[in-house]
């Protein structure tokens, strides 16, 4: 909604200006305090002095803040504002209700003050209803007005930015609670030896099957021809070092790159989707695997997410039957080989047989699937039907906890490319189907851009790789380049910017669901990217770990695996580095532990506290009801002394935090705590 309704919005802050008053029933009947306009009064505390205090105005949708942000359509939301204590005169909760498309302005008042006396905290009750809100404070102190969302302070009436209420939509919470680690599955361990691909084994596109020695290079010896260099990585490999993932690390959620059976080592050209591809195993062992992965003999109980290319098809797939390979048949006719083939509708073609629609129309060997109109075939066989791909592994023998979905944007009914009116029907029925398979799995877009209208009002995905709103900017302000490794930089202020636009884009839900990856499979490595300095991997651990979102480890970036842009991202795992005497691996292992340990660091609030660009320092606080967590990174050369306000946490003067990293004690004092941070490092305070 942020992104693709705000003319609506707009509309609607104009005609609640103009003097459109609030329809009583919808807020909540007489017991519910309205106000007609913007500006009128509200609930008073003793007379305020101006200006407003805009930098003590805090809210978010954290559970001090947001009573549900997962209502039901029969659940009230109470919410809450933060402003200093007796700076204002008056606080409107102001929400738009899509059932109606208009404001509505409910009075807050003061129901409490923080444990140290500086805050108020102004509450107000959205009623409950089944439709889909966003709402904002208008804060004001008898001669000046401010408005305040997630977006931050302005002082005219936002146009974006408002808080979410999505009554039903639901989140996995096990997505909020864990940690991911993703595996390119050829790369990671080979448990079974007997499945490898071997030289000249079979030839795909005129390239022939390579094997390489583990460790060694990951280019073909003939140009073009790296995606069928092959190292042996398979699913009983990643079945052995279960407890390598789940215990000596502790993440507890897998996500596998493609497994179905395809000609390359990547398997985004899948030829068929029924069947783990040979050189992986086979699909009792994918079975044995998740079953594995779900129970606790290696570690924590798990969850496993499979890698869904729909965009697209390889064009060995019978369905298109271009090409060939190995020991793959078809017993059908093609679209490609016959106009009359039952699958020619599944493709659109330009100029049969030579001329059709593929993945970025860059990639003939990967022709794109077209998902015509609602109830068509391809639709059926993709997700639609219980016994479809998607649904087929959602439930029994195999009951998979998810799907991450490849170019997710692009599924559309004619080749065009995607982003369309279609993609957004395509994704409804697509979570339809995921839900009635599996109602507490994962759907997980990938989408390098702004994801929020997919994910905005609880209609299709659940979250989205975070390139946007967290890959991309700390690959910037840490390492001066984007996540591809082209030359980009932002200050801290711009960091801190950039994370806060993509927060406000998304409900909080949401946030907590998006995987924050170093990189991926698709990106040049970390530390290669921040010019082969391990510490800024390190520091970017700490931000990675602490964060808002799901932690996403790409195999190796938790020893600071190096490599340039695909495939030279795809090395094989060093198995000398996966040891807790290895120190960023021990650094990883503490880290989830902490994250693990508090819950203000999973589902808490998110709160700037030091932007200093000078000193390249950032700070920020994590927190709850039981926790208040300060962190405080350090991107300069040398160390700092950093004076952290605490006090902002409503950490009282007297008390005591504790650095969760090197164990440090510190003291309130005057509202903040200093503390000394090593270059290219950071403390993580908890009280």
């Amino acid at each position: 909604m942020i992104k693709h309704q705000w003319g609506l919005r707009r509309r609607a802050v104009a005609l609640a200006i103009a003097g459109l008053t609030c329809v009583l029933a919808a807020c909540g009947g007489a017991a519910a305090p309205v106000t007609a306009m913007p500006g009128a009064a509200a609930g008073t505390v003793s007379s305020a002095p101006a200006p407003i205090d805009t930098a003590a105005l805090f809210s978010d949708q954290g559970s001090m803040y947001d009573s549900d942000s997962q209502p039901g359509a029969t659940d009230p939301v109470t919410v809450t504002l933060q402003t200093a204590h007796a700076n204002v005169t008056s606080v409107n909760l102001e929400y738009y209700d899509t059932a109606d498309g208009a404001f509505h302005y409910i009075a807050m008042q003061v129901a409490a003050q923080d444990p140290t006396g500086q805050f108020d905290e102004w509450q107000g009750t959205i009623p409950a209803s089944g439709s889909e809100k966003y709402y904002r404070f208008e804060i004001g102190n008898g001669s000046e007005t401010v408005w305040y969302n997630a977006e931050g302070v302005s002082m005219t009436a936002p146009a974006s930015g408002d808080f979410f209420v999505i009554p039903g939509f639901q989140t996995p919470n096990w997505m909020k609670d864990g940690v991911m680690y993703e595996i390119f599955v050829d790369r990671f361990f080979d448990g079974d030896p007997t499945n490898d691909v071997t030289s000249g084994q079979y030839t795909y596109a005129g390239c022939a099957t390579e094997q390489h020695a583990w460790g060694t290079s990951v280019y073909a010896t003939v140009p073009g021809c790296n995606g069928e260099v092959f190292f042996g990585g398979d699913l009983a490999g990643i079945d052995q070092k279960l407890s390598y993932i789940k215990q000596t690390l502790g993440a507890d959620i897998l996500y596998l790159t493609p497994i179905f059976q395809a000609p390359s080592n990547h398997k985004y050209d899948t030829a068929d989707y029924y069947h783990v591809d040979p050189a992986f195993g086979t699909n009792a062992e994918l079975e044995t695997l998740i079953q594995d992965v779900h129970g606790s003999a290696n570690g924590p109980p798990g969850y496993l997410i499979l890698d869904g290319v729909f965009n697209h098809t390889g064009d060995s797939n019978c369905w298109f039957g271009r090409e060939t390979y190995g020991t793959l048949t078809c017993s059908v006719v093609g679209a490609y080989q016959s106009q009359s083939s039952p699958y020619y509708s599944w493709y659109t073609f330009q100029d049969w047989p030579t001329q059709y629609s593929s993945f970025l129309d860059m990639v003939p060997t990967m022709p794109k699937l077209n998902y015509g109109a609602s109830g068509s075939s391809v639709r059926e066989q993709i997700y639609a039907s219980p016994n479809s791909v998607v649904q087929t592994y959602l439930r029994a023998p195999y009951g998979i906890d998810g799907w991450r979905l490849d170019s997710a944007q692009l599924l559309d009914a004619d080749g065009n490319g995607g982003s369309d009116a279609t993609n957004h029907q395509i994704m409804r029925e697509l979570r339809t189907a995921v839900l009635s398979a599996n109602p507490n799995a994962e759907i997980l877009g990938e989408f390098w851009g702004d994801p929020a209208p997919w994910l905005d009002g609880g209609h299709e995905w659940d979250g989205a790789m975070n390139y946007n709103g967290f890959t991309d900017p700390l690959s910037e302000w840490l390492c001066g380049v984007d996540e591809s490794g082209n030359t980009a930089a932002l200050d801290v202020a711009q960091f801190d910017a950039a994370l806060r636009n993509a927060r406000a884009d998304l409900p909080v839900n949401v946030q907590e669901t998006m995987t924050n990856e170093l990189g991926t499979h698709d990106t040049p490595r970390f530390t290669t990217r921040c010019g082969d300095d391990l510490a800024k991997t390190e520091l970017a651990m700490i931000f990675q770990f602490t964060y808002i979102g799901t932690p996403t480890i790409y195999y190796g970036d938790e020893y600071g695996m190096q490599g340039a842009n695909d495939p030279d991202d795809r090395r094989t795992f060093d198995w000398s580095k996966a040891t807790l005497s290895d120190p960023p691996v021990a650094l990883t292992h503490q880290l989830i532990t902490i994250r693990n340990t508090y819950a203000a660091l999973r589902t808490g609030s998110f709160m700037t506290l030091v932007v200093d660009d000078a000193d390249d320092l950032y700070a920020y606080g994590r927190f709850d009801a039981n926790h208040r967590i300060a962190v405080v990174l350090n991107a300069g050369a040398s160390p700092q002394s950093v004076s952290v306000p605490v006090g902002e946490l409503s950490m009282t003067n007297g008390s005591t935090v504790r650095d969760l990293l090197a164990g440090g004690v510190y003291t309130v004092e005057q509202g903040a705590v200093t503390v000394s941070v090593p270059a290219d490092s950071g403390v993580i305070l908890e009280q």
